[in-house]
């Protein structure tokens, strides 16, 4: 008498971007969990989904707008949101359904307005669960009154190479902005305040009397561009706006020095990416950076443009400390976490929350 298979039910989860932050880190989620058999849908800005094609990752992907979020979350067994302002838009979407919701913390850290601080604290108690990218952060979702708050560090995918451009040679890229003969500084980011672009500008001032004459360049679009820019042009900075690039990891690669000048960073993806290019790191002591990057960068205090200037200035003439750090990147990333172990906490996660799958 042969007995019939028993049928395990899918795990069915959606995933909630509040934004195109995230997207990267969303994509590899996706991929992970669907080759795992999880039916997956993520709901995102539509210029989310053009970037980092979801559905090709084997996702569905749905609009963000809230009839259609709504709509989704009804047959899912978890929520995940990514960052507050998704995490706000899916408590939502839940109201009077019991659906558990994991949120991916994504915090503002010191300095963080009062507004931000009463929605950080409605989608920290509304979440089942909140995974912080760093210590910082689960300290900060415990302190906002989150009932589990768990580490859980995000792999930065690796570098997907963006057609023919992505294959030049390093001086080819260089001689693309202009830096054959001079050193290349680098900066990633969206142009907001917290990036600490101000402080950069006035550390920028002081690299005028290096010689040769290194160049910034910044690969980022926001707010702050046109207030950027105005400095740029009235000081005589030796900094380039790049706007918005898809090949940022292919100008990083060939880059002197990275900075990071941020009031709070909780994973940085340009630092992990900055390491494990070998590319040194100058970044600002804050959030979850001197966990991430330990003694393989050098930082310094938030807002001290002259420790900030000083210190890449200090990387620019010493060629074997470079060397020696950017050995020591490579080292420090092959200690983090696999985009696989990222997939399969998040996984034993869901299981947790989600125990009829057993």
């Amino acid at each position: 008498m042969s007995s019939s298979p028993v049928l395990v039910p899918v795990l069915r989860t959606v995933q909630v971007l509040g934004g195109a932050s995230g997207g990267a880190h969303v994509r590899s989620l996706a991929t992970g969990l669907a080759a795992r058999g999880v039916r997956v849908t993520v709901c995102a800005p539509v210029e989310a989904e053009g970037e980092y094609d979801f559905t090709g990752a084997g996702a569905h992907f749905t609009p963000d707008a809230v009839s259609a979020l709504r709509a989704a979350c009804v047959e899912a067994d978890v929520v995940h949101a990514h960052g507050v302002r998704a995490g706000l838009r899916a408590a939502l979407a839940l109201r009077g359904r019991r659906i558990p919701m994991v949120v991916s913390w994504h915090g503002g850290g010191p300095g963080a307005g009062r507004l931000s601080l009463l929605l950080e604290r409605r989608v920290a108690r509304a979440a089942a669960i909140v995974l912080g990218a760093s210590s910082a952060q689960v300290d900060l979702a415990r302190r906002l009154g989150a009932r589990d708050a768990r580490l859980a560090a995000v792999a930065v995918p690796a570098p997907v190479p963006q057609g023919p451009s992505a294959v030049l040679e390093p001086g080819k890229v260089r001689a693309e902005l202009g830096v054959v003969e001079r050193p290349l500084l680098i900066a990633v980011g969206s142009l907001v305040a917290r990036r600490g672009y101000s402080v950069l500008l006035d550390a920028a001032r002081a690299w005028r009397t290096l010689d040769p004459l290194p160049l910034l360049v910044i690969a980022g679009e926001g707010p702050m561009r046109a207030e950027l820019a105005r400095r740029i042009q009235l000081e005589g900075l030796p900094v380039r706006l790049l706007g918005r690039r898809r090949d940022a990891a292919r100008l990083l690669a060939v880059a002197d020095v990275a900075v990071l000048a941020s009031r709070w960073e909780g994973r940085s993806p340009l630092a992990q990416e900055a390491l494990r290019a070998g590319v040194p790191l100058v970044a600002t002591a804050v959030g979850g950076l001197p966990e991430l990057v330990g003694e393989a960068g050098v930082l310094v205090p938030y807002g001290d443009a002259a420790a900030l200037a000083a210190a890449v200035s200090d990387l620019l003439t010493d060629p074997a400390r470079r060397a020696r750090l950017a050995e020591a990147g490579r080292a420090q990333a092959r200690t983090w976490p696999s985009e696989d172990d990222t997939v399969a906490q998040v996984l034993s996660v869901y299981d947790e929350l989600v125990p009829r799958r057993r």
